[in-house]
This record gives C-alpha cells, sequence and structure tokens, in this order.
C-alpha cells in the first residue's frame, strides 16, 4: 500500500449498483448532507447517469452542484444502463466505483467512503469473486481477508461478525477462538476510534442458551469461551457468552460480538429496518455502506428511500470531526 495522504474532511460517495436504487439514494443522501452539515459529497459514478438521476428526481442542476461533484470513472456504457437489471456490466462498475473510492481516499482527496448497496449476482457475474464489501476492500487494501468485518450500527445497537456471507455449516465448522477475538479487537478499535472509551463487548454464543455449559453442543465450550478468556487476558470489558436472544434484546453493552450473519443481521433489522449503517472495521479506511439490497424492484422509479445511507454519511462526518 503506498503511504496515506494527510487526512481530509471531505466524503466520498460511491454509488453501488448503478441499475439499483444506489444512483437515486446517492443524490439524496448527498443533497441531505449537504443541507445539514453544509458538506459537499465526492460522488464516484458516470456523469452522464448522475446527471439522468437528477433529471428523473426532478432536482435543481444548481442544487446537486452546491451538494456533490461527480468523479466520472468511465466504468458503464450507457447502453448497460438498465434500472431494475441484474447484469455482469453493472456488478464491475459496482467494484470499479469503490476501487475509484479508495484510490482517492489513499490520495487525501477524500476522508472517508460512504457506499450505496452492492449486487452480489451482478458482480459475481461480472467473473469476480465477490461476498461483499467487507472482503474487496481486504483486497484492494492488500489485506488479509479475516482483517475487515462487517460492524452493523442502527438506533444505539451494533453488532460485529465474526463469519458473514457463507452457509451456517461452513461458518459454525470454521470458527475458531482467534476469528472471535479478531472480530472483537475490530469493534472495539472502531469504537475507540468513535470516541467510546472502555468500550463493553459482549460475545454472543453459537448454541442456543450459549451451549448450557455443553449441553446443547460443544462448539461454545471449544470456541467462544476461550475467545471471552483471552480478552479478559488483554483487559477488554467483556461478558459472555450469552445467549444471543437475551444479550441482543437487552442492549447493555456497546458491542455485540456475532458469531453467524442472522445474529446481528435480524436483530438490528428488527429494530430499525431502514436505517442501518454497514460499517467495515479492522481495516485502515473509513468506509460504510448500508443495511439493506439494491431493491431491483423499485430503481429507476424515483421511490427509493435514502434514510439509511443518509445516516450513514451523517455517522461518517461525526466520525471525521472527532477529535
Amino acid at each position: 500500500m503506498s503511504p496515506r495522504a494527510p487526512r481530509s474532511t471531505r466524503i466520498g460517495v460511491a454509488i453501488g449498483d448503478p441499475n439499483g436504487i444506489g444512483p437515486e439514494i446517492a443524490v439524496r443522501a448527498a443533497l441531505a448532507l449537504h443541507e445539514a452539515e453544509g458538506t459537499r459529497c465526492l460522488l464516484f459514478a458516470e456523469h452522464w447517469l448522475i446527471a439522468a438521476v437528477c433529471e428523473r428526481l426532478a432536482i435543481d442542476p444548481a442544487a446537486a452542484q452546491r451538494a456533490f461533484e461527480v468523479r466520472h470513472c468511465g466504468a458503464l456504457a450507457p447502453g448497460d444502463w438498465q434500472p431494475g437489471a441484474v447484469s455482469a456490466a453493472a456488478g464491475a462498475a459496482t467494484v470499479a466505483y469503490v476501487r475509484a473510492a479508495v484510490d482517492a481516499e489513499r490520495a487525501g482527496e477524500i476522508g472517508a467512503v460512504g457506499a450505496a448497496p452492492h449486487c452480489e449476482a451482478a458482480v459475481n457475474a461480472s467473473g469476480r469473486p465477490f461476498s461483499g464489501y467487507s472482503g474487496l476492500l481486504a483486497e484492494l487494501l492488500g489485506l488479509p481477508a479475516g482483517r475487515a468485518h462487517l460492524f452493523l450500527e442502527a438506533c444505539g445497537l451494533r453488532v460485529v461478525h465474526a463469519t458473514l456471507h457463507e452457509s451456517v455449516r461452513a461458518a459454525a465448522a470454521r470458527l475458531r477462538p482467534e476469528m472471535v477475538l479478531a472480530a472483537a479487537r475490530a469493534a472495539r478499535d472502531t469504537l475507540l476510534s468513535w470516541g467510546v472509551a472502555e468500550p463493553r463487548l459482549c460475545v454472543v454464543g453459537i448454541n442456543p442458551h450459549a451451549g448450557e455449559n455443553g449441553l446443547f453442543g460443544d462448539e461454545d465450550e471449544d470456541v467462544t469461551k476461550p475467545a471471552v478468556q483471552a480478552m479478559r487476558a488483554l483487559g477488554w470489558r467483556v461478558d459472555g457468552p450469552l445467549a444471543a436472544d437475551v444479550a441482543l434484546s437487552e442492549r447493555r453493552h456497546d458491542a455485540y460480538v456475532a458469531m453467524l450473519h442472522d445474529q446481528g443481521h435480524i436483530a438490528v433489522k428488527m429494530l430499525c429496518p431502514k436505517g442501518a449503517t454497514a460499517w467495515v472495521a479492522g481495516i485502515p479506511l473509513r468506509f460504510a455502506s448500508v443495511g439493506h439490497g439494491a431493491a431491483f424492484d423499485i430503481a429507476g422509479q424515483g421511490r427509493a428511500d435514502a434514510t439509511a445511507l443518509s445516516d450513514t454519511l451523517v455517522l461518517l462526518h461525526r466520525v471525521l470531526h472527532t477529535p
């Protein structure tokens, strides 16, 4: 990796899958952030695409110019812009927008990246193995895939994931204490950077009731308990392993370490269906996306709700201005 340039407080926005709702919500979220904070975002997209979206949404060109600048990526041909369609061309463009944003952050042009939703099927159709932004960012930054962890935040609930986009069988077989420790470290470091002093963590169990001391399986005896012991040896404030349903419902901790995708996602989305921020923790880059998908069924119709991306940009703005 090249040396990091001086920190900027400007936010870049990668528009995600151009055939989804990403372009619409990127424009609306940038407008909202400018209105609230006076910040002018840098959108990574196509000039012609953003112009077309602004026209469809009846956005005043002068207001758009004040709120954001567009970095033309040349990643999508006009004929490949087909709102609502899952396509390899759109998947390749999704990656190109993120790559351009990461390069801009490394160069010091921006201090953080907010990203609209991707489509895993589209990116994989382009020939690139892809299971989410976390793994892509680790690759682009030259880091091991295990360094990047999805860290969801919504309505005060924060959940980091030890495993993510894989089958439950594969995830359970792969889990090791060091993976749980790595996810917890990523969450703790992120919270410290947000100004949370001495974060209090909670590790949730793999099995119901965190295994009931082996009654419901020995996975927690072998994985989560040793991980918690290692965290305590480091002097961290941590509880667990605790039953996931009880721990996540009580919300007494600064962050929770979930073992499986649905443990964290269901809790966050039940609490705040359209307002979740998906932070990528454990990497030397401030990057956050949203907790929902590309919504192809309403793409291009001007009906997309930009709340989650707006909340994400506000969080990034707050983090960039934290002393």
